[in-house]
């Protein structure tokens, strides 16, 4: 752990963004803009009180609380309120190297926390960016840190600075780091080990132009070191959940058995940038859960690989692992439904699954096939219905206007998700990111733009976003599920915290009445009217 009270390294892992600024920062893109619109589908507007569906939720339970006797504000629920799996995974990987670290999960709940870290002079502090797509979250933090102490070093890296190394180069790159203001930043996607050199460079006092991957300031100068990418072994470097004991951890736990991902989606690059798929060993996996269970206290487990059945042989041993051990965990993870059968889902019902990610994506073939998901509408849909047969969740995510999308491939989606009925759904603008297997076929789909601002040679970005809207309002079979601060992930987190799954269906189911009011621009008094009922439902359903 280190000699000494001083610390090497105090990672920080989430900021979410009060949602009031977050709003008021992309309403400055025009109330019309796809950035906004595609953020008014989390939120409802109470006049003119917006609240995203946590505030929504905890102002329904206040108001349940009619003795005052129930939230305060450290019981508040809180997105993202469990451990932020970037930021132990780091602290772990430090301390297993004898660093002294210490990481803080939710940087605007625990400020108090962090200054007490700084006042004691830590080496460096490092900011993870695995949610961010934007750097006001960084910059907050950065500006944080430097009103509390002015010498420590400020590491940033993670996913948002592997895009910006990719995205851009010289100037362009360096008015992005400028703008977060940090002293150090790893390029390298995984970079854990680029951290530990970072900091056995500034322990010894050694020049920081030998530490591959990273960007770095030197007389006003942006350097950049070569890169020599990072493959830490998944089973050499799993968590051990005892050395976190003493911390009140909760009772839900993230993991990870892989890297990366089987597939290459058109839409997506994170293959690219995570590399060949690697898999941990399913004893790595039973040592960790093991770890979890003598800790006390865990009942939820989230796996968080990108295609956690596969391959199926592994996931099946993985859950009679589970079976065997009697874990008795509930436990939640993305799914694909075209690499499984009918043992499969068997098993995973008697070894705790609870519910299921289903990265859907479009409810017609051609768009599957431009997708190149590997995946038929037949298999998501006898998916569907076996997992519900086995009382699991599901949730479908879908993206809407890819290339090749028409109203007629928007009707087959929305036909999708009325017969098949997902038990949550979400339907997003297709996001146009540079460097996804997509954008090197501009010129053959028509495409210009990045980003939420795009057309290709069958539609543009607000049009898709009205398709969104149609769709929403339209769609009754299945359960809206917003994505900031209320995604999919957020059932595990509210389990735990006593909120049983059939009050978190009644509630979305009013919450997403109280949405659809404001998608739909019902006037002002019969709004108001429906508000006051749709509220008095909420209450209902959270009241003990």
């Amino acid at each position: 752990m280190g000699t000494g009270n001083k610390l090497d390294c105090v990672v920080i892992g989430y900021n979410e963004i009060p949602f009031q600024r977050y709003e008021s920062f992309l309403r400055n893109y025009g109330e019309g803009s796809e950035a906004y619109r595609d953020l008014k589908l989390s939120f409802v507007n109470l006049g003119g009180q917006k609240l995203d569906y946590v505030g929504l939720l905890n102002h329904a339970f206040k108001a349940a609380d009619s003795g005052g006797n129930g939230l305060n504000d450290k019981s508040l629920f809180k997105s993202g309120d469990i451990p932020n799996l970037a930021a132990v995974y780091l602290t772990h990987f430090l301390r297993q190297r004898s660093y002294s670290a210490e990481y803080i999960n939710l940087f605007q709940f625990e400020k108090e926390q962090l200054a007490d870290y700084l006042s004691s002079d830590p080496l460096c502090v490092a900011i993870t960016t695995t949610f961010y797509v934007v750097n006001l979250p960084a910059i907050e933090i950065v500006e944080f840190i430097r009103e509390r102490n002015s010498k420590v070093k400020i590491v940033v890296g993670g996913p948002l600075i592997a895009n910006h190394s990719r995205n851009y180069q010289g100037a362009a790159l360096k008015t992005a780091f400028d703008d977060i203001g940090a002293d150090i930043y790893v390029m390298e996607g995984a970079g854990e080990l680029t951290l530990s050199q970072v900091i056995e460079a500034l322990k010894s006092g050694g020049a920081l132009d030998q530490v591959p991957n990273i960007a770095y300031y030197e007389n006003g100068e942006l350097r950049r070191n070569a890169s020599i990418p990072e493959n830490n072994s998944l089973d050499d470097n799993a968590i051990d959940w005892r050395m976190f004991a003493g911390r009140e951890l909760g009772p839900t736990l993230q993991t990870r058995t892989a890297r990366s991902c089987a597939f290459s989606c058109s839409f997506c690059n994170y293959p690219t940038r995570a590399g060949k798929l690697t898999l941990a060993d399913v004893g790595t996996i039973e040592r960790e859960l093991s770890a979890m269970r003598e800790i006390g206290g865990v009942s939820n487990v989230v796996f968080i690989d990108d295609t956690f059945n596969v391959p199926l042989a592994r996931f099946k041993e993985i859950c009679r692992m589970m079976i065997a051990n009697e874990f008795n965990f509930n436990w939640f993870s993305y799914f694909r439904c075209s690499n499984s059968d009918e043992e499969a889902f068997e098993l995973m019902a008697r070894s705790g699954c609870k519910g299921v990610f289903l990265g859907i994506e479009s409810g017609s073939p051609s768009i599957l096939k431009n997708m190149n998901k590997a995946a038929t509408v037949e298999k998501y849909a006898d998916g569907i219905r076996r997992l519900h047969q086995y009382g699991i969740l599901t949730f479908g995510s879908f993206i809407l206007g890819f290339p090749g999308e028409t109203a007629e491939t928007v009707e087959e989606t929305i036909s999708f998700i009325k017969e098949n009925r997902p038990s949550y759904y979400r339907v997003q603008s297709w996001y146009c990111e540079p460097g996804t297997p997509i954008d090197r076929k501009r010129e053959q789909f028509g495409i210009t733009g990045n980003g939420f601002v795009w057309s290709h040679a069958t539609m543009d970005s607000l049009e898709a976003m009205d398709h969104i809207d149609r769709l929403l309002l339209s769609t009754n079979e299945s359960e809206w599920l917003p994505q900031w601060s209320f995604d999919f992930w957020i059932i595990p987190y509210l389990i735990g915290r006593g909120v049983s799954t059939g009050q978190f269906k009644d509630f979305m189911t009013s919450a997403n009445k109280l949405l659809a009011l404001d998608i739909a621009c019902v006037p002002e008094r019969q709004k108001r009217a429906l508000q006051q009922d749709y509220l008095q439902r909420l209450v209902r359903t959270v009241c003990p």
